[in-house]
């Protein structure tokens, strides 16, 4: 009966992975090494943040029920170098822009996946005693691989040179509001007492409201390069 239930987990959260990976250009254009190194930025990108905040944000006890404000806000600003880290990914892949954006988002959310969600799987999972625990934590690698794919489409984005200035901002806004999701969901659960299941609710409505104004924003950009002539951008 464990077994199963980390077999349910396991697929859960993986398969999606293997589904978005042979159904998508990334299995037409070969990309598993491309994949594999926006996995070893990612890996960097979180040594990088965890010296950071070793070396200059120490943290403090805070009482059981209270929050550690200026801890948050510091932990949510360094969250900003996963932007950096998909930056560097995407300008030095190279192709087409959807393949960029593929590269990037998949890459650097599996690496997150087997980093930091298998070995709680494997050692959890395969418990005496089932719980939702895991599940959930299979559902948050699912909304994790859709959040980062929106993120590196938000990122490829903004290094275009013929973005209409006007939409820079909200491009921008969303890519802050990507970066600190989760400490933003961190803070709520905190103050207003949400269950797990609550944060999750809530975790898959503003990705599913970001990624819907983010793919508006990418098709129409798209829809631009093309009645100019410049179709290798679709």
């Amino acid at each position: 009966m464990t077994l199963f239930h980390f077999g349910n987990c396991f697929a859960l959260a993986y398969f999606p992975y293997l589904i978005v990976y042979k159904n998508s250009k990334l299995s037409e254009y070969s990309s598993f090494w491309p994949c594999v190194k926006a996995g070893g930025v990612y890996l960097l990108t979180q040594l990088c943040k965890m010296i950071i905040l070793a070396t200059f944000f120490p943290t403090y006890e805070v009482p059981l029920g209270k929050i550690d404000l200026h801890g948050e806000l510091m932990k949510g600003a360094v969250e900003l170098f996963d932007l950096i880290g998909l930056f560097v990914i995407i300008s030095q892949q190279i192709g087409r822009g959807d393949l960029k954006i593929l590269v990037a988002g998949v890459g650097w959310a599996m690496a997150e996946l087997i980093s930091m969600r298998l070995l709680p799987l494997w050692v959890g999972a395969r418990g005496i005693e089932f719980s939702w625990k895991y599940i959930q934590l299979s559902f948050e690698a699912n909304i994790s691989l859709a959040h980062h794919i929106i993120m590196a489409m938000l990122i490829w984005m903004w290094t275009r040179n013929n973005i209409e200035k006007s939409v820079l901002p909200l491009i921008i806004s969303l890519l802050l509001l990507c970066s600190s999701k989760q400490t933003l969901l961190e803070l709520l659960g905190t103050l207003f007492h949400f269950s797990s299941f609550g944060i999750l609710s809530i975790n898959v409505m503003v990705t599913l409201l970001v990624g819907l104004v983010a793919t508006h924003l990418y098709i129409n950009l798209c829809i631009h390069d093309n009645s100019w002539g410049n179709p290798k951008y679709l």
